[in-house]
């Protein structure tokens, strides 16, 4: 399996960028969100628990999509260094414990730009971090890289289109 990893800083445009990657390819999609949603049914965001389980879900999708075979999988995340960086390790043991591939690919959006996003209908409607101030206050506080791998694409989503850096995702990883 291939693992897409789409990773940069909220309303970075990595979702968006997922989609339009898929519809050239096929493949699966793994919305980190889809993680979040499951641990808020049981947890508030942030409580005690709440990012374990995140983690566990992950995991557990992780796996499952590497025990069956599954060729493409893309998976959004907002990778925060240093704090996240045995999280990616974890995808990368259970990627290649598999025989599988882990195709980092980091997109990169000014403050600025994030600001302009981030108050969307469809992040509301998602339940994603909406205000200016938190949004912010979460680039203050965290320090969104790309994660610290050779081969990791680093793209523009502030100057390209996602189409664009969808095709610049194929050609790099050779996914048609």
């Amino acid at each position: 399996m291939k693992l897409i990893f789409i990773h940069g800083a909220p309303a970075a445009g990595k979702l968006t960028t997922a989609k339009a990657l898929l519809a050239q390819t096929g493949g699966r999609l793994f919305d980190n969100h889809a993680a979040i949603d499951i641990a808020r049914t049981v947890f508030d965001f942030g409580a005690p628990g709440f990012w374990e389980l995140v983690q566990t879900v992950r995991m557990s999708v992780l796996g499952a999509a590497l025990e069956q075979g599954l060729p493409l999988l893309v998976m959004t995340f907002v990778y925060a260094d240093p704090i996240d960086l045995p999280t990616f390790e974890q995808f990368e043991a259970i990627v290649k414990r598999h025989g599988g591939e882990l195709l980092p690919v980091f997109l990169k959006c000014s403050t600025e730009e994030i600001v302009r996003r981030v108050a969307t209908p469809d992040r509301a409607a998602r339940r994603k971090l909406m205000s200016e101030t938190g949004v912010r206050q979460f680039l203050d506080e965290h320090t969104v890289s790309a994660v610290p791998r050779q081969n990791c694409l680093v793209l523009d989503s502030e100057a390209n289109s996602a189409e664009t850096n969808a095709q610049a995702i194929i050609r790099r990883f050779d996914l048609v």
